[in-house]
């Protein structure tokens, strides 16, 4: 195996993107504060309409397959642990059709993060199993789409009357 190649994001547009414009760089926990550094950008998209929602995170998990894949290769390493792109996605998936509130923000947030680091069937065989941009991205898409069903089904108990 290649030795991994320290990240150059101010040289590498691919790689600021792959690394949540320096998010992934924190030195304990990337993947926490990749997540963390989606929220604004949620909240922001959150205004956009639920099917311009739909579109914006569904490209940006197609392009997030390339710049993972690209970026990866880049630094030598396959999902090197400060490649949060995919952290970034999955927090979207999470967030599909929620309130964007900070308290929905907040417990989409951790009820990712717990699918995400705990990795239940079937995100751990998907994170062992597939290579590339598409193995980078598909588990936190998977834990998102997971995360999202237990907020939507929260959220239906909490507003029923």
């Amino acid at each position: 195996m290649q030795e991994s190649i320290k990240p150059t994001l101010l040289k590498s547009p691919v790689q600021l993107l792959a690394f949540g414009f320096g998010s992934g760089l924190a030195p304990k926990a990337p993947g926490t504060f990749g997540t963390l550094a989606a929220v604004p950008l949620y909240w922001l998209l959150g205004g956009l309409g639920l099917a311009y929602y739909s579109l914006v995170v569904l490209a940006a998990a197609l392009v997030g397959i390339w710049i993972c894949d690209r970026a990866s290769k880049q630094l030598g390493v396959h999902d090197h642990p400060g490649i949060v792109w995919d952290e970034f996605v999955g927090y979207w998936v999470t967030m599909w059709a929620l309130p964007a509130d900070w308290t929905w923000m907040l417990a989409g947030f951790i009820v990712f993060r717990v699918f995400d680091i705990a990795k239940p069937w079937p995100i751990g065989p998907l994170d062992r199993q597939v290579d590339g941009g598409l193995g980078i991205m598909v588990d936190d898409i998977v834990a998102g789409i997971m995360a999202c069903a237990v907020l939507h089904l929260a959220h239906g108990l909490w507003v029923m009357p």
